[in-house]
Order: C-alpha cells, then sequence, then structure tokens
C-alpha cells in the first residue's frame, strides 16, 4: 500500500495562494488515480479535486473549479494542489488520496485505498 505524507498547510490570510504538496512512496505511483479532499471543522470529508493516472486528467468540485489547480510529477512521485485566492470557506483538514484501478471520476471517499494524516490550512482575515 502506497503511503502518504502531506504538506504545506499554514495559517494563511484571505486573498493570498497556497500549495499543498503530497509525496508518495511505496506504490507504483504513476498508475494511481490521485485526489484532495477537505474536512472543515464539523463537517464531513469532502472530495476537492482529482487527477488521472491516464493522461493526468484533472476534475474538480464545482466549489473550488478556478481556484484549485491539481498537478502531478511522476517522476517526483508528488501530486500537488495549488490554491487561489484563498476564502474563509477554505479552512480545512486537507487529506492527499490514492486510488488503484481505472474507475474515473473518482470523487468520493470510498473509491479511494489510501489516505495521508492530513494538513491543516486555516485562513484568517
Amino acid at each position: 500500500q502506497v503511503q502518504l505524507v502531506e504538506s504545506g498547510g499554514g495559517l494563511v490570510q484571505a486573498g493570498n495562494s497556497l500549495t499543498l504538496s503530497c509525496a508518495a512512496s511505496g506504490g507504483a505511483f504513476s498508475r494511481l488515480t490521485m485526489g484532495w479532499f477537505r474536512q472543515p471543522p464539523g463537517k464531513a470529508r469532502e472530495f476537492v479535486a482529482a487527477i488521472s493516472w491516464i493522461g493526468g486528467l484533472p476534475d474538480y468540485a464545482d466549489s473550488v473549479k478556478g481556484r484549485f489547480t491539481i498537478f502531478r510529477d511522476n517522476i517526483k512521485n508528488t501530486v500537488n494542489l495549488d490554491i487561489w485566492d484563498l476564502e474563509f470557506g477554505d479552512t480545512a483538514e486537507y487529506y492527499c488520496a490514492a486510488k488503484s484501478g481505472t474507475t474515473w471520476p473518482a470523487r468520493e471517499v470510498n473509491d479511494y485505498d489510501s489516505w495521508g494524516q492530513g494538513t491543516q490550512v486555516t485562513v484568517s482575515s
């Protein structure tokens, strides 16, 4: 099973940008669909973005489309999430996830086999 470690979270002012990174090890990264989810305080974990292993196709939740960009590097075994124009509603624990297989799109928590420990993003005024 692949191991995932997120980084890049922190306290950020609204309107600024942030890049989250997820480093993968122990698996065939180039053949994994990678996803980002977030869990706001007191709420359920929700899909943010995913990128397929075939063709690197991105998929975004409607709520973040236009402000978030997902990118994978199959040489470095990383998947990044660029977040632009941060909003208070972006405050959440952000999780990286990986899934094997060819099912696409992959927007459900149960679609994914492996999860990172999360990185906290807090948006302040």
